[in-house]
């Protein structure tokens, strides 16, 4: 078999699976359930369906001469923001629509599986397999969304096919890691995908800094609000306390309190805070409280990579913070480990990086100071996908529970506006030396 012939194969497997594992998140739902759009920032089930598989066409539009689209009509609804494909229909909007049905939906998902399919059994050109890859890793995106979605929509009602119980860690003691700081080479340094805004790696310098081995827990953050955190405006930026005091936030998204215990209502069900999970879905605003209030700061994104992928001993940089070996069920808590909710912190002891920081891939995306923009040199990989969001949002690192491992990477950055926080989100401190 040639490398060409092995190159292609492997991109047909991950096609494969990834239309697999995106039709077994959607496989218990109801037919009610796929229309239903429960806020603005959300959307419908079967528009996540529809839109992966528009996609796809897109794809096959910038390969195949005259391609005809199977429906202006689904192109319309399905175009999240590319202008370049006519006029998206608006986000908030998208519950209101009642077609394309979600017979017709799941029907086109079907038909753009085998017209990818047949592409992929052919030989491709080298833009055309990027391309394919890239739709994959967008596809990848998109289950992720479906996570937070099917939260926001169903809660404990949503049955995934497969749940798996763990066994809670617990004991390992919380400390701050000093990190060196000089010179660092940051961004993607492999040879397998990734998204433009990794790239080009580059040079950026670093003081000495502390670092904690954990994310923050719910039991810190259960202090913080104890201690009047969400009444203090000292520890908010402006734009942050107004969002505090207009949306009555009183705890993370989906906490509820209840005489004096606090409980959440996630996929596995209403149950008291665990104390030592990471505390998830807080806002970037309420990391930066959080911080203010522990006396620590949250770290750059080159803070962040650093300290998950630099290899000291070694003297070079790692693509996970265990080596250069993809994600398994032994390493990180991703969307293939089927938990469905955050591991307690210290858990996965073949995942922390070589500096002995932990859960630094998976359970949460964790918050960092940095805006998102693009590198020194940034070139667009791909017309309005990722650079037309360089303002007003922040980057986020890590990966989460929801996160399919084929995506995840050290290097990868996430990004949010700083108020969202239906996502599954957290962060942990720093501390200048």
């Amino acid at each position: 078999m040639t490398l060409e012939q092995n190159v292609q194969n492997t991109l047909l497997k991950q096609f494969e699976e990834t239309r697999s594992r995106t039709l077994e998140l959607v496989k218990t739902l109801e037919k009610d359930d796929f229309g239903v759009q429960t806020a603005y920032f959300t959307s419908p089930v079967k528009w996540h369906v529809g839109h992966v598989s528009w996609l796809n066409e897109i794809v096959l539009s910038k390969i195949q001469k005259n391609y005809e689209f199977y429906s202006e009509e689904f192109s319309k609804y399905l175009n999240s923001y590319y202008n370049q494909f006519g006029n998206p229909h608006d986000k908030a909007k998208r519950g209101l629509v009642s077609r394309p049905t979600t017979a017709q939906i799941l029907e086109y998902y079907d038909l753009i599986t085998k017209k990818v399919t047949d592409v992929l059994q052919n030989p491709l050109t080298s833009e055309a397999s990027y391309l394919f890859t890239m739709s994959i890793h967008h596809e990848c995106q998109h289950q992720e969304l479906l996570v937070y979605d099917l939260q926001h929509l169903l809660g404990d009602h949503y049955r995934p096919v497969k749940m798996i119980n763990v066994e809670k860690l617990s004991g390992l003691k919380r400390k701050s890691i000093k990190i060196p700081g000089g010179i660092y080479n940051m961004g993607y340094s492999g040879n397998d995908f990734c998204y433009d805004i990794e790239l080009p790696e580059h040079k950026v310098y670093l003081n000495n800094f502390q670092i904690e081995n954990f994310p923050v827990t719910n039991v810190q953050y259960l202090e913080f609000i104890e201690d009047g955190g969400y009444d203090n405006f000292s520890f908010w930026l402006s734009d942050g306390w107004d969002i505090v005091k207009k949306n009555e936030w009183k705890a993370p998204m989906y906490w509820e309190k209840e005489g004096d215990g606090w409980f959440v209502r996630d996929f596995i069900g209403k149950r008291k805070i665990n104390p030592d999970e990471p505390v998830c879905h807080v806002s970037f605003y309420e990391a930066m409280a959080f911080c203010k209030w522990a006396g620590k700061r949250l770290p750059t994104e080159s803070e962040w990579e650093k300290a998950a992928l630099w290899d000291e001993e070694k003297n070079t940089k790692t693509i996970f913070p265990w080596g250069d070996e993809p994600p398994t069920k032994n390493h990180a808590n991703l969307l293939d480990s089927r938990i469905w909710s955050c591991t307690n912190v210290g858990s996965y002891e073949n995942g922390k990086s070589h500096y002995g920081c932990y859960q630094m891939i998976g359970d949460v995306w964790e918050w960092t100071s940095s805006e998102f923009v693009g590198y020194p040199g940034f070139k667009s990989g791909f017309d309005e996908y990722n650079d037309k969001w360089f303002t007003n949002q922040k980057v986020l690192r890590g990966g989460s529970f929801g996160t399919p491992a084929l995506s995840i990477r050290g290097s990868y950055r996430n990004f949010f506006r700083l108020d969202e926080r239906w996502m599954l989100s957290g962060f942990r401190c720093v501390s200048d030396v």
